[in-house]
């Protein structure tokens, strides 16, 4: 089934931001924004959901702080008890003060780490993998707005691109995709 796609190109986000505005109160859903930059405040303009990624930090760090736990207890208590001036090996409780700083890096790697593989896993931008923006000068100085018909089915292609051109655009393009 295809679906025709709009992209209107501005070339600055403030206009961008204004534009996705006046769209969004006539009744037009917006599917996405592509710009070089994060737009601060377009989020919540094309009702975009706010993300799980920090459910995600905390779980990877309680990850991070139960293997640094497990694996000091192993290590500095359990296999190969060490007299490290003079504090006691006879359990972990015993040495927990001195083991807060090599468990507070280990939870911080965890989940920053994690936090960095589950973002270019889920926003597919790993390396290698080809742009799927939809035009190569998004990276570099255009904004562009992306509207799908089958989103906005009260309106027409034709209705779509003269509100679009209310709004500032520089350039518009329409694509069949499917």
């Amino acid at each position: 089934m295809a679906d025709t796609v709009i992209y209107a190109m501005y070339d600055d986000d403030e206009v961008l931001k204004a534009g996705a505005k006046k769209l969004v109160s006539k009744g037009v859903k917006v599917k996405d924004v592509f710009s070089p930059f994060p737009i601060h405040g377009i989020d919540p303009i094309i009702g975009v959901k706010e993300t799980r990624l920090g459910i995600m930090a905390f779980l990877y760090g309680l990850t991070g702080l139960m293997l640094a736990t497990i694996g000091m207890n192993f290590f500095m208590i359990q296999d190969w008890p060490m007299n490290i001036g003079g504090k006691p090996s006879f359990s972990y409780l015993e040495n927990f003060l001195s083991f807060v700083p090599i468990t507070f890096e280990f939870t911080v790697l965890c989940a920053a780490h994690g936090m960095a593989i589950t973002y270019l896993l889920r926003n597919k931008t790993l390396p290698g993998m080809p742009a799927e923006n939809p035009d190569p000068r998004t990276t570099d100085d255009r904004f562009v707005i992306e509207l799908r018909l089958s989103n906005n089915a009260n309106f027409d292609a034709s209705q779509l691109e003269s509100m679009l051109k209310e709004t500032g655009i520089v350039e518009i393009d329409q694509k069949e995709i499917k």
